[in-house]
């Protein structure tokens, strides 16, 4: 018995070493409600994203990003070794500016299509999220936003190509391309590649803020997600 009461006061010992919260710190969780188990988590998502969407959005949000920067797509590679051979940095570099350029301003359409999905998780998610992995949330998203984002962010990647005039851009480097002796002829669709590629980006991101709010204290920045997300550091000891 006293092995045991021993061994006990070890844990805990340990567990308050961890970077955890002293007594004082910690909030009550006994009456801690599916309600507001499923508002921490809400809170949580929505703090998530619109601190990524906000970032992603603005003018190098992508292209100054290299966790998320818009490279060309494998088909093109080559197009892009040869104009630089031949002495078109230059054209090559606008190449690749103008589809981050198409991405960042997909993205700003973004929040009304997540809020929604947020809005529309059930209890049975919430608890899924919180005893989950560390990108459960974002998962969550992927499942629940993938189809209307690609619809939102389509148009808006092809129109922003239009007005940025990347479609003459990108028919130039095209066009010159496959006029070179010996080479493949490449036709890509890259409205369509952009729109995966910023999608990607922006899951990519939400993930880290998810993971942020998951394992360090200082993200947490209200006593629910505080209660929410310790009964998670409880349920996983």
């Amino acid at each position: 018995m006293k092995k045991n009461i021993f061994l006990l006061v070890l844990v805990v010992m340990n567990l308050f070493a961890l970077n955890t919260p002293t007594l004082a710190q910690v909030p009550k969780i006994s009456t801690l409600s599916q309600t507001e188990i499923s508002k921490g988590l809400k809170e949580a998502l929505n703090n998530g994203i619109s601190k990524q969407v906000s970032k992603l959005s603005a003018k190098d949000g992508f292209l100054k990003n290299e966790a998320v920067k818009i490279a060309l797509p494998e088909e093109l590679q080559m197009v892009d070794k040869k104009l630089r051979q031949l002495g078109m940095k230059k054209l090559a570099d606008e190449g690749v500016e103008l589809l981050n350029r198409a991405a960042e301003d997909a993205v700003k359409e973004a929040t009304p299509i997540f809020v929604d999905a947020v809005k529309n998780m059930t209890f049975t998610d919430s608890k899924n999220i919180l005893l989950g992995n560390e990108n459960a949330a974002t998962t969550y998203l992927q499942k629940s936003t993938t189809a209307p984002l690609y619809a939102k962010f389509n148009p808006v990647i092809k129109k922003s190509f239009s007005k940025v005039g990347a479609d003459k851009v990108w028919s130039e480097i095209i066009k010159k391309y496959n006029s070179l002796p010996f080479v493949k002829k490449v036709n890509p669709d890259l409205t369509d590649y952009t729109t995966n590629k910023a999608m990607e980006g922006v899951f990519k991101m939400i993930a880290v803020e998810e993971k942020e709010i998951r394992t360090k204290l200082p993200a947490r920045t209200s006593s629910l997600l505080q209660k929410t997300f310790l009964l998670q550091d409880k349920i996983k000891l």
